[in-house]
């Protein structure tokens, strides 16, 4: 047994807890008019996955809540649940026992529970699928709709078929497919929209980060060619700065050790200069006397010269020139000069006593000169001069011998001062050499200072400091430009990032996230393209697999319809033939507009199917003319003794014998797990009713029947037996009876 049992607490009339049993193989439910058996079958419905109210005899979904009565308020909420035995594991699940719960409440809630567990409406219409069960079609035939196969649309009788035979969980897939194909083809129009839109806004990003990303190329190789230039003039700045300074130390020290020496040779020297013997001073006196007498020669030839002036004057003034007294006069002048110019003291002697001869000459007659009175003061003159140059030869005699014995004496003195005065010059100038050269390295220090300064300027003007180039190893650099051509690159370096600007941060970010959204949307239009391409598969795949199924099913069901036609009519012929059914027809049936329940009934069918219309739709434009261009079933009946020219000319029980005959065709050929039968036999005669009841004893050895009536025939055919009625209360209550062994529950 598959189906175990109902249960219902709240639901419509069945205010207190209410279980039924239906195990067996034909349930039947029997009560009069009014008394809620029929909301047995609205409440398995209901479990199937029923969403509208009014197929479920309501108005809307609180009206399924047991409302209440004068003896009885109302309650908040209705429960319904099915139980079914899973140890054949029918059921896709891992559970022996398998519990579908639906729960309502007067807030709106619905709930859906697989054992105990909270499921959505989708699991379960899919979860019966799979089991060919469901809230529509033929697994729940409803009071009033025995003939809901003759009265349904072409299309919809095909679709009940597919139901029973399983195909109905191929044809939520595909119409699900369908559906996801034409929200994938709207979400790509989407998304190519969107990137058409993106597009130009992005390529101006790319554009501006490019321009940023050559900047820092620009940046990299400037701060490289900083680096290695200024590096390499600073390391070589500080190298020379570290040699000048190490020279100028050792100068220094080299200096303060020669001016050691040079300080003892002048104090040497000091020393000796004072240990000088007074014959120096004697010496020197001597040369003062010299001198003095070199004064005195001087005053004589100025005196000699105006004598000669006042000889020449008065041998004028007489009137007479003795030519040998001008000649001796111009001779004594020429000694005189001679005299004057003369520094030795033998020769000045020697030439001073020739004067005098000529004098003497001059005197003694030999030459006449002037007047008496020129002779007087001549004589005068001689005398005095004479006694003059006696006196000087005296003093020279004195000089020459003390000068000898002076500059005897001073000979030793000379030489060691001499030798000791040039050894300190010799030093001194060894000092004033190396002065000079440390003079030289404390200038190459500070222009060195000063370069290493101008280029810390230079670094500071660039936007760097010393400190970023100091660490630059010299064997890490590189120059294979000059410094000319260098300084060049780099002013068109630093020209290129001043004219790019600084970097926008919030327009790279803008970027980056412009360029994810653009990949992430261009990997969507992949990856919506690959899932087109995948439901346009699965769309053919599935209409394969039901229009083989289909097909192949439906000679079975031919075969088996044609018999029960003519068990129930004693003949006949009967056909289901599928066709093609134009676009403009919708809901093509007869007795439509006689009964409108089971046309709003087969409407929301379609709609459940995703078939509004009554056409199959697609948005591939590939498949689109097969969707577009949809089948249904035609029934060709021919009973006997009487020509049928259409469905609606058979009486109400005509059509519902046919209508029983194809849903138990159905059955023999993809037996549901159960079926739910309320009042079908209310159109038949006792006859007929006698023989539908022996149909389901046949057929209940492959489904599980829940069956409605007031047919005896029919409640003789049941294991058990279920009386529903309505109490004081305006409770449904129910009773029990077993007819095998007519125990009563």
């Amino acid at each position: 047994m598959f189906l175990k049992s109902l249960e219902l607490q709240g639901f419509k009339s069945f205010a207190d807890k209410t279980v039924l049993d239906l195990s067996s193989n034909i349930t039947a439910v029997v009560g009069p008019n009014g008394s809620g058996k029929s909301n047995i079958t609205d409440a398995i419905r209901w479990l199937l996955g029923e969403r509208d109210a009014r197929n479920l005899r309501g108005g809307k979904v609180e009206d399924l809540i047991f409302a209440g009565t004068d003896k009885k308020p109302r309650l908040g909420q209705a429960q319904a649940t099915l139980y079914f035995d899973n140890s054949s594991k029918f059921f896709p699940v891992d559970f022996n026992e398998v519990s579908i719960s639906r729960k309502v409440t007067r807030d709106g809630d619905s709930l859906f529970f697989l054992n105990k567990a909270e499921v959505r409406l989708k699991d379960v219409i899919d979860f019966f699928a799979k089991a060919k069960l469901g809230a529509r079609g033929l697994t729940i035939i409803n009071q009033g709709s025995s003939d809901i196969f003759i009265k349904s649309t072409p299309i919809e009788r095909k679709e009940m078929i597919e139901e029973i035979l399983g195909l109905k969980e191929y044809q939520i897939k595909k119409n699900d497919s369908i559906r996801k194909l034409k929200n994938t083809a709207i979400n790509l129009e989407t998304v190519n929209a969107a990137l058409q839109e993106l597009k130009p806004h992005l390529k101006f990003l790319r554009r501006q980060v490019s321009r940023y990303e050559e900047r820092d190329a620009m940046a990299i190789e400037l701060r490289s060619i900083e680096d290695n230039f200024y590096g390499r003039k600073f390391k070589l700045l500080k190298s020379d700065l570290a040699k000048y300074k190490s020279e100028l130390e050792g100068i220094k020290e080299l200096i303060h050790e020669e001016d050691k020496i040079y300080k003892e040779l002048e104090l040497n020297l000091q020393k000796i200069k004072v240990s000088e013997p007074e014959s120096a001073e004697e010496f020197r006196e001597l040369e003062n006397q010299k001198n003095s007498l070199l004064a005195k020669r001087a005053n004589f030839q100025r005196e000699f010269g105006r004598l000669e002036a006042r000889i020449e004057f008065e041998s004028k003034a007489a009137g007479g020139k003795d030519v040998d007294a001008m000649n001796v006069l111009r001779e004594i002048k020429d000694i005189a000069e001679s005299i004057s110019a003369e520094s030795d003291v033998a020769q000045l002697k020697a030439k001073v006593n020739l004067m005098l001869e000529k004098i003497n000459e001059a005197f003694s007659g030999s030459s006449k000169i002037g007047n008496n009175s020129v002779s007087l003061e001549m004589k005068e003159l001689q005398d005095k001069l004479t006694a003059d140059l006696t006196e000087i030869d005296t003093e020279i005699k004195d000089l020459t011998s003390k000068e000898e014995l002076v500059r005897k004496s001073l000979a030793d003195f000379n030489k060691i001062f001499t030798n000791s005065h040039e050894e300190a010059q010799k030093q001194k100038k060894k000092l004033d050499g190396l002065t000079a050269e440390g003079n030289k390295l404390d200038f190459d220090v500070e222009k060195t200072d000063l370069k290493i300064a101008n280029l810390k300027e230079e670094l500071m003007q660039a936007g760097r400091s010393l400190t970023s180039v100091e660490n630059v190893e010299l064997e890490e650099l590189g120059q294979t430009l000059s410094d000319d051509e260098t300084m060049k690159r780099m002013f068109k370096l630093r020209g290129d990032l001043a004219s790019i600007g600084e970097v926008d941060e919030n327009l790279v970010k803008e970027a980056k996230e412009t360029e994810d959204r653009f990949n992430f949307l261009t990997n969507q239009v992949s990856d919506l393209e690959n899932a087109t391409r995948d439901l346009k598969i699965l769309i053919k795949d599935l209409d394969q697999k039901i229009h083989h199924d289909f097909t192949v099913a439906i000679k079975t069901i031919n075969d088996e319809f044609i018999k029960l036609i003519q068990m129930m009519f004693g003949g006949g012929t009967a056909k289901l033939v599928i066709k093609t059914i134009e676009p403009k027809s919708s809901l093509q049936g007869v007795g439509d507009e006689e009964n409108p329940s089971i046309r709003s009934s087969t409407e929301a069918y379609s709609k459940s199917s995703g078939f509004a219309d009554g056409r199959k739709k697609s948005t591939d434009p590939e498949t689109e003319n097969e969707h577009d261009i949809a089948q249904g079933i035609e029934i060709e009946l021919g009973l006997p003794k009487k020509r049928i020219k259409g469905l609606d000319v058979l009486s109400g029980g005509e059509r519902t014998l046919v209508s029983i005959a194809v849903l138990f065709a159905l059955i023999s050929v993809s037996p549901p797990p159960f079926l739910v039968l309320d009042e079908v036999d209310a159109a038949l005669d006792e006859a007929n009713a006698r023989r539908c009841g022996n149909i389901l004893k046949e057929f209940s050895k492959k489904s599980q029947f829940v069956v409605v009536t007031h047919n005896r025939a029919t409640m003789e055919s049941a294991d058990v037996l279920y009386g529903v009625t309505m109490q004081n209360d305006g409770t449904s209550k129910l009773l029990s009876l077993k007819l095998n062994d007519a125990e009563t529950a």
